[in-house]
């Protein structure tokens, strides 16, 4: 069974820290987008992840792909699914109502913080 945690902002970058140090080679991500002027979109489907950091200087969300990164600027909200055996997925809600989900193939096991 998984649960949804909404983590603080002042958590932000330490949890993305955590996240990244546990990434291992293979990690697959899927990234779709929810935007009310566009709607729904997947923007790279199972891509090997490299990492993920929040930048509080420029307020912006990086989740760093093979062969692309993904950048939400100006999050305002960001949700965790966790279960047992770790991390599934990520929503991050940026200030133009534009949410962003970043989906785990596999769970991910991060580090104690």
């Amino acid at each position: 069974m998984s649960s949804l945690r909404t983590v603080p902002p002042s958590e932000w970058r330490p949890f993305f820290d955590r996240m990244s140090k546990a990434l291992r080679q293979g990690t697959r991500a899927e990234i779709e987008v929810a935007s009310p002027e566009f709607g729904d979109q997947v923007m790279a489907e199972w891509m090997p992840m490299i990492g993920v950091t929040y930048d509080s200087n420029d307020d912006l969300l990086d989740v760093a792909l093979e062969r692309a990164d993904h950048l939400v600027y100006h999050p305002t909200e960001i949700a965790v699914e966790e279960g047992a055996d770790g991390v599934r997925s990520i929503a991050v809600t940026a200030s133009d109502g534009t949410r962003n989900f970043v989906r785990l193939k596999d769970p991910l096991q991060l580090p104690r913080g």
